[in-house]
């Protein structure tokens, strides 16, 4: 076989050309490549900072010293306290209010004031035709004494954790009623 019946195909005797980068291509890489870069520092503290307080562990809700027991009856009684708060970077004492029982087993509960109905502040016994019941005066909804609703309002009352120590009733964060 000679050379000349031998079809010569495109580019199989060429040598391999070396593509090269361009001025333009060079200029553009490294703009862009330290325009990102220079946009990542700033970028980079502030949605850290949006997003700190959502990767933070929440902590359990401390349990605040409230009342003496001795001062605890089966007829519920309001009474005040402070609890230290979080809200990202916000720290904050505000009162909160309970209603403070013990049941015919001598067990200490608590409940939240707060009527489950739009949220009105709620009373025990302030309504002489609904006697030993808690009542809402906004829109009248009516709790027992262990906070279930008998009226107006769609669930019952929140309840307190409860801890009774050396004494003193300690109060913790609130959950679904389990008494009503």
């Amino acid at each position: 076989m000679s050379n000349e019946n031998k079809q010569s195909l495109p580019g199989v005797n060429e040598k391999p050309k070396r593509r090269e980068m361009s001025r333009r291509q060079f200029l553009a890489y490294t703009l862009g490549g330290t325009t990102a870069f220079l946009a990542a520092g700033p970028t980079i503290p502030m949605v850290r900072f949006a997003v700190d307080p959502l990767l933070r562990k929440k902590d359990e809700a401390a349990m605040v010293k409230v009342v003496e027991e001795s001062k605890i009856t089966t007829e519920p009684k309001s009474f005040k306290f402070q609890a230290h708060q979080v809200d990202g970077w916000f720290e904050s004492d505000p009162e909160f209010e309970a209603w403070i029982l013990k049941d015919e087993q001598g067990s200490v509960y608590a409940m939240s004031p707060i009527c489950k109905h739009l949220g009105c502040t709620i009373g025990w016994n302030n309504d002489p035709s609904t006697p030993n019941q808690f009542m809402c005066p906004c829109h009248n909804a009516h709790y027992d004494k262990n906070g279930k609703n008998l009226m107006v309002a769609p669930a019952p009352l929140d309840e307190y954790e409860v801890e009774v120590k050396d004494g003193y009733v300690y109060l913790g964060g609130l959950k679904p009623n389990t008494r009503g």
